[in-house]
């Protein structure tokens, strides 16, 4: 199972982030789990210096930009 997590304050970005992030995994077949981590302490803690953020599996892999679904599907292929 893929765990995502969202980083930031649950803006638009941040959900349109989740969003497709969860079309991606879906469109993969993959099994996942969608966190999203609104806690700037928690945020701050990650490391993530621009928000929206995008975490796989606790590594994070883009910030300051929503990603698109196919972006996200590349990311997880590789």
């Amino acid at each position: 199972m893929i765990k995502f997590q969202i980083y930031g304050s649950g803006c638009a970005k941040c959900i349109s982030l989740g969003q497709h992030a969860e079309a991606a995994a879906q469109a993969l077949g993959l099994n996942y789990e969608l966190e999203k981590v609104k806690d700037m302490n928690a945020i701050i803690d990650a490391g993530v210096t621009r928000t929206p953020a995008l975490a796989v599996d606790g590594e994070i892999k883009s910030t300051g930009k929503v990603l698109s679904v196919e972006e996200i599907k590349t990311l997880l292929s590789a």
